[in-house]
């Protein structure tokens, strides 16, 4: 079993389902203490009870990534319990298909606010302690929809994208510091969050072969799998990239 994170502390927002908790339970397999981050504590403290079964050190923080001070203080808590913070992982996230003509202003922002404020507000919270190494790490969930759009998809598609920009420009001005910061995009994944997806009256059907070209899927571990690697010394190198896990879709 592989120990690359031995000695590190991982802090994972969205851990308790779907990406958050595969990448949770990655990191906790290859030896990093990881605090499980969700507003669904239920959920995290299913994630860190995996993490324990299975022999690693976890602890669950309820957190709300829109919230500016619940944000601090998952952190602090994450610093009280393990002493250290070397990776951050912002999977938290909503998605949904919202017709441009019946998005409301409050759902627009709602898909902001978690979306983009809390990778935001959870980068910015971490930074001291994450700058405190010499190697640390970033790994933001963007979208293949944040690359190349999506039908009835405005806020979502409007918020990757953010997340995509504030990954390089975070890259940029800590690129001399010690710390990578990059971002993966999937494509259409068997989450939970998927799985409950609804389309407007009339929607296009044919329309989502934009972001699910042949049918396919990824399972959540595959997510996690390339997190982790970007996250880990083994992309030393890799700083500032947004990428695409989608079968191939934003080729050209």
């Amino acid at each position: 079993m592989s120990t690359r994170f031995k000695g590190k502390v991982g802090l994972i927002t969205g851990a308790g389902s779907g990406i958050g908790r595969c990448t949770a339970l990655q990191f906790g397999r290859e030896g990093a203490q990881v605090a499980c981050a969700d507003i669904d504590i239920a959920g995290a403290e299913e994630t860190v009870e995996l993490i324990r079964e299975a022999g690693g050190n976890a602890t669950a923080i309820r957190c709300d990534v829109s919230d500016e001070e619940a944000v601090n203080r998952c952190v602090d808590k994450c610093i009280e319990e393990f002493g250290g913070l070397q990776i951050l992982s912002n999977v938290a996230g909503i998605a949904g298909f919202i017709s441009m003509e019946d998005h409301s202003t409050t759902e627009w922002r709602r898909f902001q606010s978690i979306n983009l404020d809390g990778p935001f507000f959870m980068s910015r919270a971490a930074l001291p302690h994450l700058l405190k190494n010499e190697q640390s790490a970033i790994v933001n969930v963007a979208s293949v929809a944040g690359l190349i759009g999506q039908a009835s998809c405005a806020a979502y598609c409007s918020s990757k994208a953010g997340v995509i920009g504030l990954t390089r420009s975070m890259a940029m001005e800590f690129l001399s510091q010690g710390l990578r910061v990059n971002a993966v995009c999937p494509g259409a994944v068997l989450t939970p969050l998927v799985s409950k997806f609804t389309f407007p009256e009339g929607f296009d059907m044919k329309s989502i072969q934009r972001i699910n070209l042949d049918g396919r899927m990824s399972e959540p571990e595959e997510i996690a799998e390339a997190i982790a690697f970007l996250a880990s010394d083994s992309a030393r190198s890799i700083n500032g990239i947004s990428l695409p896990i989608d079968f191939g879709l934003s080729i050209g």
